[in-house]
C-alpha cells in the first residue's frame, strides 16, 4: 500500500490499485484452505445459486441505492445542503458495480466467508463484532495514503469501525441466507460505488467524516433489524458442504432434524 500510493504515486481510489488489497484476504483463504487445513472448498459459497436466491440477489444490488436515498433524506431533513445533479449518475454507478464485484469478493471470501464462520460460531454477534473489527484494522492504513481523509484521525478511525460493523451484519445475513458468497460481494461493492459514493456527491458540504455518518445511518437501521429479528443465526457445529445446503448454511439443531439425503458431513 505504501509502495502504490508513495513510491509510485498511485491512487488508492483506483480500483485496479485497489484489486492486490481487496483479493489478499481471499489469497490467504485458499491458501488456508488448500494446505493448512486442508479442509477444502465445500463449504465455500462459491456457487452463484442464483435462481433460488433471486430476490438476495436484488436486496444486495438495489439495498445500497435505497441506503444511499435514506441517508440522504435524514441529512436533508436535519438541513444539510444537498444537489440533485449527482443523481443523474445513478445508472452508471449501479452498471459499475457488477464488473468491480471481484475486487470485493477478495474481502468477502476472506473475511465473511472464511473467518467469521469460525470466530466464536455459537456466539453470531461476537462473531461479526471480532470480523468487523479485523476487517476494520486492515482498512485503517487507506485512512492516511489518501483514500479517505478525516480531520480528527482517531474520531474517524471508530465511526469508520462502527460503520464497518453494521455492514458485515448485513453481508453475514446475506451469506447466511443465500449459501453463496457472491451476495456478500455484489452488495459491498454497491455499498462502496453507490452508497458512499452518491452520499459524498450529492452532499456538497460534506467530509469524510460527515459521508461516513450519513451512511452509516440506513446501515445501521438495516443491521439493527437482523439483529432484532432473530435473523443472524449461530453457527452449529462445523459449515456444511455444498451439496449438504439448501438456501443457506442452515446447520441442523435438536429442534429441526436434517431433512432425508442432507445428513452434514462431520
Amino acid at each position: 500500500m505504501y509502495c502504490a500510493a508513495e513510491v509510485l504515486q498511485l491512487s488508492l481510489v483506483n480500483p485496479l490499485v485497489q484489486l492486490p488489497f481487496g483479493l489478499a484476504p481471499a489469497l490467504v483463504a485458499v491458501v488456508v484452505r488448500r494446505w493448512v487445513t486442508k479442509e477444502g472448498f465445500a463449504d465455500a459459497g462459491l456457487a452463484l445459486r442464483f435462481r433460488k436466491n433471486r430476490r438476495y440477489f436484488l436486496m444486495a444490488w438495489l439495498g445500497p441505492l435505497l441506503f444511499a436515498v435514506t441517508g440522504v433524506a435524514a441529512a436533508a431533513a436535519a438541513g444539510s445542503r444537498t444537489t440533485m445533479t449527482p443523481w443523474v449518475t445513478t445508472p452508471i454507478l449501479m452498471a459499475m458495480v457488477i464488473p468491480l464485484i471481484p475486487i470485493y469478493w477478495g474481502e468477502e471470501f476472506g473475511w465473511t466467508g472464511y473467518l467469521r464462520p469460525r470466530l466464536f460460531p455459537d456466539r453470531p454477534l461476537l462473531s461479526v463484532g471480532a470480523t468487523a473489527l479485523i476487517w476494520a484494522v486492515w482498512h485503517y492504513p487507506l485512512a492516511f495514503f489518501g483514500y479517505v481523509e478525516f480531520g480528527n484521525p482517531l474520531l474517524g478511525l471508530l465511526v469508520w469501525t462502527v460503520s464497518i460493523l453494521f455492514q458485515e451484519v448485513i453481508l453475514a445475513w446475506l451469506y447466511q441466507s443465500t449459501g453463496s458468497i457472491w451476495t456478500a460481494s455484489l452488495a459491498h461493492a454497491g455499498n462502496n460505488m453507490v452508497l458512499f459514493l452518491l452520499v459524498g456527491q450529492v452532499l456538497p458540504d460534506s467530509t469524510s467524516m460527515s459521508i461516513t455518518l450519513v451512511a452509516t445511518i440506513p446501515l445501521a437501521l438495516a443491521a439493527c433489524w437482523i439483529v432484532a429479528t432473530g435473523r443472524l443465526r449461530a453457527i452449529q457445529g462445523k459449515p456444511l458442504r455444498e451439496a449438504d445446503i439448501s438456501g443457506g448454511f442452515d446447520a441442523p439443531s435438536p429442534d429441526r432434524p436434517p431433512a432425508a439425503g442432507r445428513v452434514p458431513r462431520h
